[in-house]
């Protein structure tokens, strides 16, 4: 992971809760894909802007998948 990467982190964990993180990183990692509920947009951008997961806007119904980052900020393979 680049420096740049972990500023970036660190930047953006300030405004969430590394709390909140994991617990939105849990629930995504237990599904294959994971629908994005109304008003947690901008929770799960966050997540994406950080690396750890990747959003597909591409269906009517956004979901979003874990990256490997993600997993690595979960201790996870």
């Amino acid at each position: 992971m680049s420096i740049f990467m972990l500023i970036k982190m660190y930047l953006i964990a300030n405004c969430m809760e590394r709390s909140e993180i994991i617990s939105l990183l849990e629930v995504i990692n237990q599904q294959v894909s994971s629908s994005i509920l109304g008003g947690m947009e901008e929770d799960y951008e966050e997540l994406e802007s950080m690396g750890l997961i990747k959003i597909n806007r591409e269906s009517v119904q956004w979901s979003a998948a874990m990256t490997p980052t993600g997993n690595d900020y979960l201790g996870h393979d």
